[in-house]
């Protein structure tokens, strides 16, 4: 019994020490969490290249007959570009608050920048039931349905992540100065969503 005493005591102390190591060997190892989103975005990015890519040499290739390639409105886009574009700035804003300190200032503006992109898609879905076209009536219209409805989707999506953060943001200490990797997250996914549409837009509108 006396000799299994000592064992067991240079047993937990090893165990201990190995957990030291192994803790500080985590501690050691890079965050590497925005890398791999900004991995994810640039894939995410070449889907909607394709969708470019196929769109303008489908115009190219196969120009439509008279009547199939419709005039487009103007003028909700461009407002839905400008509140868009816009909202990159109040979310950029929520970040400089959240670096001061100002959680209160920092949840206001995550408002704001949620409220912008539900606007957004309002709009949007305002301009879907005004189209002079529908969903099958040509391919000019599926591809015009495909590329802004998939970036409706993100859109979407980004909004829900942004009044995630928002809620989260109201627990003490859940994001501080040095800890906010989920605002900062959110925030690189919005300004991506915010180019792929100011690329968007000039594509489908202007072009």
């Amino acid at each position: 019994m006396t000799s299994t005493r000592p064992a067991v005591a240079v047993s937990s102390t090893e165990i201990e020490h190995a957990a030291n190591d192994h803790n500080s060997g985590h501690a050691e190892h890079p965050d590497l969490r925005m890398f791999g989103l900004a991995t994810f975005l640039v894939a995410d990015g070449m889907t909607f290249a394709g969708f470019f890519a196929a769109y303008l040499t489908f115009r190219a290739v196969n120009p439509l007959p008279e009547g199939a390639l419709y005039e487009l409105e103007l003028l909700l886009p461009t407002i839905n570009t400008a509140v868009l574009i816009a909202s990159s700035f109040t979310f950029h804003r929520a970040t400089k608050e959240l670096m001061k300190g100002a959680m209160g200032a920092c949840r206001g503006w995550l408002l704001t920048t949620a409220l912008m992109g539900i606007a957004f898609l309002a709009g949007q879905m305002y301009e879907y039931f005004h189209l002079p076209f529908g969903l099958t009536d040509n391919l000019f219209a599926s591809t015009f349905y495909a590329l802004t409805g998939f970036h409706g989707l993100h859109v979407t999506l980004g909004a829900l992540m942004i009044l995630i953060v928002w809620a989260q943001a109201s627990q003490p200490g859940y994001f501080t100065p040095e800890k906010h990797f989920g605002i900062e997250a959110v925030e690189l996914y919005w300004h991506f969503v915010d180019v792929i549409w100011v690329i968007l837009f000039g594509i489908l509108y202007l072009l």
